[in-house]
């Protein structure tokens, strides 16, 4: 384990700029906090670089095989802690583009802008079984570090990769899966579509909804009725009811 003492070293900077999406996107990295993250990490083999606070002491009965550890003060730690109180350990992860193999369930997310629901929606779709989830253009950076302490691990359990969607909807259409999407008009309630062995589904923005080219190209359109006075669900709830009940 090395020690690192100065904010002004280069090992830091780079850290630090590693809360911008313009350098992650530019080295393929990203950084995860917590205990809970780094163990979900390491079990994944994505973990380049550990940090951690001097005086905490790493998490027993994990392998941490050759991985760099570097103890740092609590002034670098503030540096790179996007928490209010930071639990004092951080992962450097490398980034996944995995290659799909086609299963049976997916999650199409188009332009959800808000880190707490996309992160929601990936940990969601973990918990449901899903086979892959595909981020599209106008979504907010999945590596995000509201999105990763939402998801809670779920980036390292399931494919979450970034795509277009309407590329993802032809290719579903030519392996027999039917696209469903969500929206009010020309929509029909969920509960009259039959679960089946396959499906996707795409959900979008917060404000706007999944977009209407998309919603041309589906199998079917789908909504969640309204028994209240609310107008409308959150997008992370209305995903969680879908995706469970969609599965046969």
């Amino acid at each position: 384990m090395r020690y690192i003492e100065s904010a002004n070293n280069p090992q830091v900077k780079r850290w630090k700029k590693l809360l911008t999406k313009k350098e992650r996107d530019k080295t393929g990295l990203f950084i995860v906090e917590g205990f809970h993250l780094v163990e979900e990490a390491l079990n994944a083999g994505r973990v380049e670089e550990i940090i951690i606070l001097e005086n905490v002491d790493l998490p027993h009965g994990l392998d941490y095989g050759a991985t760099p550890i570097t103890a740092v003060p609590i002034d670098i730690i503030k540096l790179i802690s996007e928490t209010d109180t930071p639990q004092g350990i951080f992962a450097i992860c490398h980034q996944e583009q995995p290659t799909i193999t086609y299963g049976n369930s997916f999650l199409l997310i188009d332009a959800v802008q808000d880190p707490g629901n996309l992160g929601t929606m990936i940990r969601t779709a973990d918990a449901a079984g899903i086979d892959a989830v595909i981020v599209g253009h106008g979504s907010v950076d999945m590596y995000n570090a509201k999105v990763l302490r939402s998801a809670q691990g779920s980036h390292f359990h399931l494919p979450v990769i970034k795509g277009d969607i309407s590329e993802w909807i032809s290719e579903l259409h030519k392996r027999q899966i039917p696209v469903y999407g969500t929206s009010l008009e020309n929509g029909e309630a969920f509960h009259n579509i039959q679960p089946t062995d396959s499906y996707a589904l795409i959900v979008g923005n917060e404000g706007n909804g999944v977009s209407k080219d998309l919603l041309s190209q589906t199998t079917a359109n789908l909504y969640i009725p309204i028994y209240g006075k609310s107008e409308s669900l959150n997008v992370a709830v209305a995903t969680g009811i879908l995706l469970y009940y969609l599965r046969a």
